[in-house]
């Protein structure tokens, strides 16, 4: 479900009838600003930008920006003690996958997003480089789930059904490719398709089945039926294989917007990072879950303080990005060249700062 700031907080929305109804800016002129984030011509000259409009996943995706999103939040609503936070973005959105993402950044209706990796690469190629990447936020999060004691390798899927999330997405992909590394077609396995609540109905009405599912829907599977049991970690499994790091979600941002807003996107890549470090930080954990369910990126606080440990959080920029990126794209390429969109990403597509 779509959480959207403008439309939960009433004094954001009474402040922006009084100041009117075009973007935050900030810098040493905040008046210089007009018009959409998307049209808003260059600011950064004078020391001010326009803030971004920022879009996150619900799931592992969206995990770690939710210390941003009370930040904000805390500011629109005045919680916030005068001095202690930076409003680092103008509005924010909670959405459910990721065709919602690239059609905002493909309107300009978002600036800055979460995304699935694969999705980020292909969304450049459609594009021709609108958009670059600017952190790895995610790693692996993959794992097969069972209902029995019948999988102990992927190789034991041949000849099964596996009722599973993410088609078109890194998930699809990430399976293929382990599958064939593991002997098996993946013709060979009956693959269903799911939403990850169908996934889930589809366990709790079986005595003998088996998924794949992301954390934290795994998390919740788990919590919920104590039938099902974690038969393999698909992060541990492509480890194995020495394939690089599994690179799962990363931060994108519209050229356009990095482009007439650099110090826009170095403010909110700071804060970015803070979240980050925050949501990662154990002693956090109780505190933190609540963020990911008051802005509906987990159903519920107790899935979150489960899950959040699981979520493989990580904040990775510049050259080492890029280097696990392209090891990550190389492999996906040479299973499946649509899964990144037909090409490798040029070299614009990694921002380096």
């Amino acid at each position: 479900m779509k959480r959207t700031l403008s439309l939960l907080l009433s004094a954001a929305v009474a402040l922006s009838l009084l100041t009117g109804c075009g973007p935050k800016t900030t810098g040493s002129d905040s008046s210089s600003g007009s018009g959409s984030g998307s049209s808003s011509g260059d600011v950064s000259s004078s020391g001010a930008y326009v803030l971004p409009n920022f879009m996150v996943l619900s799931g592992p995706t969206g995990v770690g920006a939710a210390k941003l999103l009370a930040d904000d939040a805390a500011i629109a609503d005045g919680t916030a003690s005068a001095g202690e936070m930076k409003e680092v973005v103008d509005h924010f959105e909670v959405v459910a996958n990721n065709q919602e993402v690239k059609d905002a950044l493909i309107s300009g209706t978002t600036d800055i997003a979460a995304i699935a990796t694969n999705e980020a690469a292909a969304l450049a190629a459609k594009t021709d480089g609108a958009v670059q990447v600017l952190a790895v936020n995610t790693l692996g999060v993959l794992y097969i789930l069972e209902k029995g004691n019948t999988v102990y390798s992927l190789a034991d899927l041949a000849g099964k059904t596996v009722y599973a999330t993410g088609q078109g997405a890194n998930p699809e992909y990430v399976l293929n490719y382990l599958l064939r590394q593991s002997g098996v077609q993946p013709s060979q396995v009956d693959i269903q398709w799911m939403t990850a609540q169908e996934v889930s109905a589809k366990m709790a009405t079986s005595e003998e089945a088996i998924c794949m599912l992301p954390v934290p829907a795994a998390t919740a599977l788990l919590i919920q039926d104590s039938g099902v049991r974690q038969a393999l970690s698909l992060s541990e499994v492509w480890d194995e294989l020495g394939s690089g790091q599994l690179a799962m979600g990363c931060v994108v941002v519209r050229t356009e917007y990095l482009e007439e807003n650099p110090q826009g996107v170095e403010a909110f890549l700071d804060a970015y990072e803070d979240s980050l470090n925050y949501m990662m930080d154990e002693a956090n954990l109780e505190q933190a879950a609540q963020y990911v369910a008051q802005f509906e990126i987990t159903p519920s606080a107790a899935i979150a303080q489960k899950a959040i440990p699981q979520c493989s959080l990580t904040y990775i920029t510049g050259g080492e990005m890029r280097d696990m990126l392209e090891s990550y794209y190389q492999v996906l390429f040479q299973a499946n060249p649509d899964s990144i969109g037909g090409s490798m990403p040029y070299d614009s597509f990694y921002y380096e700062g």
